[in-house]
């Protein structure tokens, strides 16, 4: 039993060897008769990690589907195709000429042109990104409402399948993390909380889908981490008890250490958004390093394949597929790992704030 699946492993991977390799000797016949469709693994890494007027279509790098352009520029609004400007091409709407630039200091954006100067406009287009975070808001709405209707209709009996999952999840969040951090104060947070958990976890795997809906590196964009760990920073403190500012401005040290130099109240303030900035590298560097590995290993077939031909292809793919797989399953636990995580040091830096002074004496008090 264990020798059939072995061969049957081995059978999928030459199949994959195959397919890729020819794919690849299409690719190299394209590049051949085109210059410009020759594959550029640094230029693909770092359209993928980043954002894009347009979203990729598997197994072809060259074509997008487009997404609506919307600029202010020198005359007004403008909404038009992003088809109309990819690739450096001008696209002339009213009297104003707009492009977007294939190198540069504005690469990939939406620019103006104005006397033969690139000038860029007011930008608020529907990016890849943007209609990714649409999309999740859409599925964690979605899949809360749908646990709502089934305890609505169903009472305390336990669903299966998908939403039997997210209630796992859900309970684990809550029961593990929230509530043994927050106490009585659980209910008052839990939901922003359990929130951002969802949030995260979703783009977390919507980005390991090759496909739309998936395929945007949300979680690897800084921008993104940034907001969420600025939505942390402001539930902390804008929420904060007076024992927590008092803590802060005029902490329990001796009093040369705040007074005349306010050392320690400096180093308080200092702390207090070193937190955010935290969360907003952890996450952003895990997902987006996991998100490169596997791209990079992919890429490896390709490259191989045009340098060293047949079997350097072939020998790749045996091995590049297999760790790209690999890799795939990690950056699913990581996914969850990431969210969780998040979660959690937030509501450690909640809970924090919610110090009132007198928590230690009760303890003391109970236990006596």
């Amino acid at each position: 039993m264990m020798m059939k699946k072995v061969l049957t492993i081995v059978v999928l991977l030459v199949i994959a060897a195959l397919l890729a390799l020819g794919f690849s000797e299409a690719q190299a016949t394209d590049g051949a008769a085109s210059a410009e469709h020759k594959i550029d693994p640094k230029e693909i890494i770092f359209e993928h990690l980043g954002d894009a007027y347009g979203w990729e279509i598997p197994f072809s790098h060259h074509h997008r589907i487009p997404l609506p352009v919307i600029v202010f520029g020198s005359d007004g609004f403008h909404c038009f195709s992003s088809a109309r400007v990819a690739g450096g091409r001008q696209w002339v709407d009213g009297s104003t000429t707009f492009t977007i630039p294939t190198d540069g200091d504005n690469h990939g954006h939406v620019v103006e042109l104005v006397d033969g100067k690139e000038v860029k406009p007011f930008d608020i287009s529907i990016t890849k990104n943007v209609l990714a975070v649409w999309i999740t808001v859409l599925i964690v709405i979605w899949l809360a409402f749908a646990m709502v209707r089934w305890y609505k209709n169903n009472g305390n009996k336990a669903p299966r399948g998908g939403l039997g999952a997210c209630e796992m999840l859900i309970g684990f969040i809550y029961d593990t993390v929230i509530k043994s951090t927050l106490k009585d104060k659980t209910r008052r947070f839990a939901p922003f909380l359990l929130t951002v958990f969802l949030f995260i976890f979703v783009m977390n795997l919507l980005g390991l889908i090759v496909i739309f809906p998936g395929g945007a590196n949300l979680t690897g964009n800084i921008a993104v981490t940034l907001v969420m760990a600025v939505l942390t920073f402001l539930v902390t403190n804008l929420f904060g008890t007076k024992h927590y500012w008092k803590e802060i401005f005029w902490p329990d040290v001796p009093l040369w250490l705040k007074f005349p130099l306010p050392i320690m109240p400096l180093i308080e303030i200092f702390g207090m958004f070193t937190k955010p900035a935290a969360l907003t590298v952890r996450l952003f560097a895990n997902m987006m390093g996991g998100h490169m590995i596997v791209i990079v290993l992919t890429l490896l077939i390709f490259i191989f394949s045009a340098v060293g031909g047949l079997f350097a292809g072939a020998g790749t793919v045996l091995i590049s597929i297999p760790f790209s797989i690999f890799m795939l399953l990690i950056d699913v636990l990581v996914s969850f790992i990431q969210a969780y995580v998040f979660t959690m040091l937030s509501t450690i830096f909640i809970s924090m704030a919610q110090e009132d002074g007198h928590g230690h004496g009760k303890e003391e008090h109970v236990t006596a």
